[in-house]
């Protein structure tokens, strides 16, 4: 006999509930229920539509042969029935019924089931600020947003646009802008960019980035007035300034889509997103739910977690028709992992960060390293920063932020396995990662960064981050700053922003340390502290007791130098 599986939404998780029940479960037959008119697309993909590394939008509803997922794929290929343009507006909890408009009609239609699942996604938040109504102000989370904005920009009407959020959404539409040759401008209400992506050290070498490319970021504004003139966009208004503008981009959010959950009397999560167990079951034994819509645990600290992200979305779809087929699954959790491309650069971040490991109760300790991501021999390398996150008692790692221009995904993913994994950083430190030249170091980045944690966390290394030597400088301690690269290489990166910095190429510090002081405080670094380190060391041979090492070197400064 079959059962009546009927699915509210069908992009990301309601598409692959869909597909993965009809090659596990015979007896299903499955109904698919989208408002909008585009199936299954790959919405994380929108910006790179609308900046034209995607040249046609049809790309990101097909499959890799090239096979658009519209009602015919789902019908012919799936065997799933759709009825886009067909929005849910009531659930019946007790007559297992769902009602539905169809939006081309106006007609109303009911929809029996055994189980439904609710995949309603999320929409963007829109400020009721004056001027959003205004023509050329966008917000880019489904395809008619990305088709209108890509009519304009190809339009070749806009030459200045405002990115207003500086996430993950609205980042990716910063290099895509600037990419069309379009002056662009950020602003964000807090301080940097990429705010629940990375901490304020790792966002100001975002924000380096934006400077070099002639992107202004305007941190810690609020926009108080889009402004216009004949319906169109002429700038932004914030509370500190005027930015001009032919295009406005509204990224600063989303919000769970849970209306129709809502007034059916389902249990709803803290952040209002819909509540569900590790089976993805709500409240009704009889309703699932998935994707943007729902709220998660966090692996980490076992809290709920919100997590809107494409891959979240089809992992819970996977979880969910597993369990009406009855192959019991669970879906374990989310731990904030994401990573982005940002120009030459690419940003990444898994479970917690240092602030918010403290913020969990966790008595955290970090490390920033900076190495680079092939042998010096080898062309075409990079370099990978890592900053690494563990609990001084149990040794856990709690999470990790990465950035460069080296091969940041494979790091990222290692780290991530470990977070989820539970190991310790002499677990990671250890682990068999794989080597060649052309893909790594002896040691890969992971591993030195494990190593250094285990060496600062053993008490034989002590170190200063980046903003905390600026801190300290600005608090005009008595240090003496030694900078162990040669005149060229000081030449080519610069140099730290301090008339207390001398210069001893590590060549020379055996016969030239001896004369520094030891009553003030040594801080050794070089390009990326590793001659730092060899200087460290000899310092305590030495008998010098007042000594540290700036994490990450030169490189891994994030701030102005001179």
């Amino acid at each position: 006999m079959s059962k009546k599986i009927l699915i509210v939404g069908g992009v990301a998780c309601g598409g692959k509930t869909a597909a993965r029940l009809m090659r596990i479960d015979p007896e299903a037959e499955v109904i698919m229920l989208e408002k909008g008119e585009y199936l299954s697309y790959a919405g994380c993909g929108l910006p790179y539509y609308v900046g034209g590394v995607v040249n046609e939008y049809k790309d990101l509803l097909s499959t890799a042969i090239g096979v658009v997922r519209d009602e015919n794929y789902f019908r012919n290929v799936k065997h799933v029935e759709v009825k886009t343009k067909n929005m849910a507006t009531k659930i019946d909890r007790e007559k297992k019924e769902v009602t539905a408009l169809d939006l081309a009609s106006g007609e109303e239609k009911v929809f029996p089931y055994d189980k439904l699942v609710l995949a309603t996604g999320a929409s963007p938040v829109k400020p009721p600020i004056p001027g959003a109504d205004l023509n050329r102000v966008f917000t880019l989370w489904t395809m008619p947003d990305a088709l209108g904005m890509r009519a304009a920009v190809d339009s070749g009407k806009i030459k200045k646009a405002v990115v207003v959020g500086a996430g993950l959404i609205g980042m990716e539409v910063v290099e895509a802008l600037h990419g069309r040759g379009i002056e662009v401008s950020v602003v964000d209400f807090l301080s940097h960019p990429l705010p629940a992506l990375v901490d304020n050290e790792f966002g100001n070498r975002v924000n380096c980035v934006l400077k070099c490319k002639g992107i202004n970021f305007y941190g810690g504004e609020k926009v108080l007035e889009i402004m216009g003139e004949n319906s169109c966009v002429t700038g932004v208004k914030t509370d500190k300034r005027e930015i001009e503008a032919d295009m406005i981009l509204m990224a600063i959010g989303v919000r769970p889509n849970t209306i129709l959950a809502k007034e059916a009397g389902l249990e709803l999560g803290e952040s209002g997103a819909i509540a569900v167990n590790s089976r993805m079951r709500t409240s009704d034994p009889n309703i699932y739910a998935g994707g943007d819509c729902t709220v998660g645990r966090h692996i980490v600290t076992g809290k709920p977690c919100w997590q809107p992200m494409g891959s979240t979305a089809n992992r819970q779809g996977r979880v969910i028709a597993d369990n009406i087929s009855g192959k019991e699954t669970s879906f374990k959790g989310v731990q904030s992992t994401a990573i982005m491309k940002l120009f030459e650069y690419t940003v990444g971040k898994t479970g917690l960060t240092e602030e918010q490991a403290a913020e969990n109760g966790f008595d955290a300790v970090s490390i920033t390293v900076v190495d680079p991501d092939k042998p010096h021999f080898m062309p075409q390398g990079g370099i990978v920063m890592i900053k690494l996150v563990a609990d001084r008692w149990t040794r856990k790692v709690l999470g990790a932020q990465s950035f460069g221009t080296g091969k940041i995904d494979k790091r990222l993913d290692v780290l991530v396995g470990a977070v989820s994994g539970g190991l310790t950083i002499d677990d990671l430190a250890d682990l068999d990662i794989a080597y060649t030249p052309p893909f790594t170091t002896a040691l890969d980045p992971v591993t030195h960064a494990a190593n250094a944690l285990k060496n600062k966390m053993d008490g034989l290394l002590r170190t200063y981050s980046a903003t905390q030597l600026k801190e300290k400088m600005e608090r005009r301690e008595e240090v003496v700053l030694v900078d162990l690269r040669t005149p060229p290489e000081i030449e080519a990166h610069g140099q730290l922003p301090y008339d207390e910095v001398v210069n001893i190429p590590l060549g020379k510090f055996w016969e030239k340390a001896p004369a520094l002081p030891l009553d003030k405080e040594i801080v050794t670094y070089c390009k990326i502290s590793v001659r730092g380190w060899d200087a460290y060391s000899i310092l305590k041979r030495l008998g010098f007791k007042k000594i540290a090492l700036l994490e990450g070197g030169i490189l891994g400064w994030p701030f102005e130098k001179k």
